[in-house]
């Protein structure tokens, strides 16, 4: 009695750190949660938001056993039941609508809010079962599928430089990105960099908090980086700057694509950035003669319609100057590709009967309303709250309100998302299960011990997809594999980066940095792409009917001068410093401490509208509606208007940000248009 145990584990969230934690157990609680002091990337610290983990474990509003619903679909009014019930019902219910349907009318809605490789969206707990059923494939293509795409079209890969490095570059770029809000823990080599003289600039529409720590911030209209980057590589080579030893050696189609360049001059771009031309020659000079230069670019910059071809568009300025070869040069967008796992092994996609469509994460209002090859009769949401995150709010509560769907949402509290299912199953936590993990900011693989026991009736996915495929007769063996099998299935690739890395080493160590060479310097002679070149002119965007050569792109809603009359002001809704997406968003003190939902105008476009901070007003558009509070402030420029994702609906007012937001996708990888649309702002009466 009174004995203390530490325990291991990984922070599961949707954000590049995936921080090493320790969880302090006595008596079978958990009494205590602290950043990993010994991990070497994030070293200890936790963000704002997971300090509150324990706590948000234990809120009253956790859900611990399963329910089905009583009243109206969005009433949010349920019966406890038990397992058995939940089981039978819904085994029934999906069996039924494969009968009569057949599996495609099943769509398994994965989302973000774990990333682990067992239970999150690195392994899809349940992807066997549904595969065994023959239902719909998801494309969770929600954060980052836009800028992926576009970095492999130019890179074979989206994964870049090891975050790390940024501490020996000269000049980092922080390119829609946040970190103080969104990762933080790359901010200590950034200052590490910084001591050794680097300069530090932010280009983002808003001066953010990282922004007003820069030494430089340049603010582009929303969606029209894409003209910038072109423009800096402009100025590169109208100096003479660029290196040709690496563009002859590693890249291929430059003598085409430097054509191409020529076209977007500075006054060009400034007309269409919004970004004085002489600050655009600036930097494109510094770029030019700082060797390293590092991008950190990350998703936001790409959720518009353009966004695919800014990233690759970015890819290209570190080849034409040389920088994918220098430690402390490149782009910065992701690591994931580095993490080599045999997820293919777990998600035996194999296990279909045939060819299966595949519907979209961001389009779930279009797939629940206007499919009908077969119509979607099932909905099982797993870690997603679509009607909080999801573009076009209105028209997803519009599907989930069908009666004739049948909703199953597997959750850890009550979301607006909860509110339309049928069935609602109560799911662990990270430090009540098992699980792998690695952030997508740096390069250590990390092992998740179960520190307590699952609170009340919790299961984790895995274990709540064993017994449904038990409880539907279902006899393919590797439905019941455990998760120790389904790790040891992770780690069995055979790709050299995982060499010494086994189960029982991270479950000893707790985390393993990749088998990667020191310096980690991907592309300093080949990228995985069919030439093995930096293609400027890409082979795989050519195959798949998009331009063979970087453009730019207009954001669609932007720069409509049409649009623009009707709604004169172009939205953007960044990462809260209190949620992560609309995770927490729930808890009293971080609500509390968010303020509520506001809106961020500049002097100049409050005053047009007779608002002064403090003030109530609706954000609007044809798509809806949702309540602000507003903000005066210079952080941003005229005619772009700021506010935050994350807050719950049911918090505020009945809506939030996304129900302003389109269904259109982005120009590559099916992404959201977050950051493409135009809105006005009105004084509440």
């Amino acid at each position: 009695m009174g004995t203390e145990l530490k325990v291991l584990g990984a922070c599961p969230l949707d954000c590049p750190d995936g921080c090493s934690w320790v969880v302090t157990v006595k008596d079978g609680k958990a009494v205590r949660l602290r950043g990993n002091p010994d991990h070497p990337y994030t070293r200890g610290a936790l963000c704002t938001k997971v300090n509150r983990w324990l706590e948000h474990a234990e809120a009253p509003d956790r859900i611990l056993h399963p329910m089905r619903r009583v009243g109206a679909k969005g009433e949010g009014r349920f019966e406890r039941i038990s397992w058995d019930e939940a089981l039978d019902e819904i085994a029934a219910r999906l069996g039924r609508v494969v009968e009569e349907h057949g599996g495609e009318a099943i769509w398994p809605y994965w989302g973000t809010g774990t990333l682990g490789f067992i239970q999150g969206l690195g392994g899809t707990p349940g992807r066997r079962f549904f595969n065994t059923l023959g239902a719909s494939g998801h494309a969770p293509n929600i954060c980052s599928w836009a800028g992926s795409e576009g970095l492999k079209q130019a890179m074979g890969s989206s994964a870049g430089m090891d975050p790390e490095d940024l501490a020996h570059a000269k000049l980092i770029i922080l390119w829609g990105s946040n970190p103080l809000t969104s990762g933080h823990h790359v901010w200590k080599f950034i200052q590490e960099a910084r001591r050794s003289g680097a300069r530090l600039v932010a280009i983002d529409p808003v001066r953010t908090r990282t922004a007003q720590q820069a030494d430089e911030h340049l603010a582009p209209l929303p969606g029209t980086d894409g003209a910038l980057a072109l423009a800096l590589l402009n100025v590169i080579v109208g100096l003479g700057a660029q290196d040709e030893d690496f563009l002859a050696q590693h890249t291929l189609g430059w003598e085409e694509f430097r054509d191409r360049i020529a076209e977007f001059p500075p006054d060009r771009a400034a007309e269409i950035t919004g970004i004085p031309a002489e600050s655009i020659v600036a930097l494109g000079e510094r770029v030019a003669r700082t060797r390293p230069t590092a991008i950190r670019a990350t998703m936001g910059l790409q959720r518009n319609a353009g966004g695919g071809m800014t990233l690759r568009t970015i890819a290209g300025i570190a080849a034409v100057t040389g920088d994918w070869a220098l430690r402390g040069g490149g782009v910065s967008y992701s690591t994931s590709g580095h993490v080599k796992l045999d997820q293919a092994a777990v998600f035996r996609d194999d296990l279909r009967p045939g060819p299966v469509r595949t519907l979209s994460m961001s389009r779930l209002g279009e797939g629940l309303l206007e499919r009908d090859d077969p119509p979607v009769k099932a909905l099982f949401v797993i870690a997603a709250n679509p009607v909080g995150s999801t573009p076009h709010q209105n028209k997803v509560r519009e599907g989930l309100a069908r009666e004739d769907l049948f909703t199953v949402v597997l959750e850890q509290f009550p979301t607006d998302t909860v509110d339309y299912a049928d069935i609602v199953l109560p799911a662990t936590m990270q430090h009540e299960h098992k699980d792998m993990n690695s952030g997508y900011g740096h390069l250590y693989l990390a092992w998740n011990e179960p520190a307590v026991e699952p609170a009340g009736e919790c299961l984790s996915g895995t274990e709540t997809f064993r017994r449904l495929a038990h409880r539907m007769g279902l006899a393919e063996p590797s439905l019941y594999d455990s998760d120790e099998q389904i790790a040891e299935q992770l780690l069995s690739s055979g790709h050299p980066w995982l060499d010494g890395i086994t189960l029982d080493r991270l479950r000893k160590e707790g985390f393993v940095r990749l088998n990667v060479p020191e310096p980690f310097l991907p592309y300093a002679e080949e990228f995985p792409t069919p030439s093995g070149r930096l293609e400027f002119r890409s082979q795989r965007a050519a195959g798949g009917g998009h331009p063979a050569l970087p453009d730019y792109i207009a954001p669609f809603e932007v720069a409509d001068p049409e649009r623009a009359r009707r709604y004169p002001l172009a939205l953007v809704s960044g990462a809260s410093h209190t949620f992560l997406n609309t995770i927490f968003g729930n808890n009293a003190e971080l609500r509390r401490r968010s303020g509520g939902p506001a809106v961020q105008l500049h002097p100049d476009d409050a005053a047009a509208r007779g608002l002064t901070t403090g003030d109530r007003a609706r954000i609007v558009n044809e798509r809806g509606s949702f309540e602000v509070t507003v903000e005066v402030t210079d952080r941003l420029r005229p005619g772009v208007a700021g506010t935050t994702k994350g807050h719950w609906a049911k918090f505020g007012g009945g809506s939030n940000a996304n129900a302003v937001v389109d269904e259109r996708d982005t120009d590559l990888g099916g992404g959201p248009v977050f950051h493409d649309t135009r809105v006005e702002v009105e004084p509440l009466a």
